[in-house]
């Protein structure tokens, strides 16, 4: 089994509101440093509070952090500050947030727990990021009877979507981030 390299990135990102939320876009030297387009796991330090995320794509080649409530209270973050970042690729994903439709779609699917629990976390994660990438209800909905069609199947993975284009919809239009230029 081949092992991966890890790649550590270092910098400053300002942090950037769109829609009410915080997020921190990477610079583009950061970025181009990481293996993949899409979704990275990290670990490391955002202005030395140690954190453990996925970055997530900006659908332009580059990446940016998601801030939630308890980051924007650790690191003093708001719209214009700059914080620091000391990040190392992750040896192992995160388990990801399911959504509600989702999990209460394969907790009454029985016969697709094993395939659910046998994929690895990076794939749950694009599971979860496919379902969520869409605002239409009808099609969201449409996507959670897709995936668990298709887990009953046998796929390990929701499709062959662009997965650096496949970033949350609330902060994205056409696949790429807003408020960058």
């Amino acid at each position: 089994m081949a092992v991966k390299k890890t790649v550590t990135i270092e910098g400053t990102a300002t942090v950037l509101a769109i829609n009410g939320r915080l997020i921190a876009p990477l610079p583009e030297a950061a970025s181009e440093q990481l293996p993949s387009r899409g979704q990275v796991a990290m670990v490391g330090a955002l202005n030395d509070h140690e954190v453990e995320l996925v970055l997530e794509p900006d659908g332009r080649k580059g990446h940016w952090i998601s801030l939630d409530e308890e980051l924007v209270s650790a690191l003093g973050a708001a719209d214009g500050t700059s914080i620091s970042f000391a990040l190392t690729t992750a040896s192992q994903w995160p388990e990801p947030e399911v959504p509600e439709d989702l999990g209460a779609a394969l907790e009454s699917a029985d016969d697709v727990e094993h395939q659910w629990d046998s994929i690895t976390p990076m794939a749950r994660w694009e599971w979860v990021r496919w379902v969520g990438a869409t605002k239409n209800e009808s099609t969201r909905a449409k996507r959670v009877d897709v995936s668990i069609d298709k887990l009953r199947k046998g796929s390990r993975r929701p499709c062959c979507f662009d997965l650096a284009s496949c970033t949350d919809p609330e902060l994205s239009r056409s696949g790429k981030l807003i408020g960058l230029s």
